[in-house]
């Protein structure tokens, strides 16, 4: 598998591949590269940005607190398109927690 790391700038092209029962990551300028590459091979995962209508009209910018799953990201985008924050919201508020039994919350980054 080839992938490009987004742990920082730098943007290595990495080459992800399984030998001998083992993950082998070369491109690789640093750990972390390394272990993106590993992760993303084994199981991908991703944040989730988005919006939630708010009581009084408008919208709050959210995220996940942490990566889902790549195969649950549909579910919990659909999930949190039913959520409506309450207009008192502010950043860092904690709008569903443990969503879907996957340990994140959703959190409020801005509201308009």
């Amino acid at each position: 598998m080839n992938t490009i790391c987004i742990m920082c700038p730098m943007g290595c092209p990495l080459t992800v591949e399984k030998s001998d029962g083992k993950i082998v990551v070369t491109g690789n300028t640093c750990k972390r590269g390394e272990k993106y590459g590993a992760d993303e091979f084994e199981h991908p995962r991703r944040a989730i940005t988005t919006l939630v209508k708010m009581n009084g009209g408008g919208v709050a910018s959210v995220k996940t607190s942490d990566a889902v799953p790549k195969e649950r990201i549909f579910d919990v985008v659909n999930f949190i398109g039913k959520l409506v924050a309450d207009d008192g919201v502010v950043i860092g508020d904690v709008i569903a927690e443990n969503v879907l039994g996957l340990g994140v919350n959703v959190i409020v980054t801005g509201r308009k």
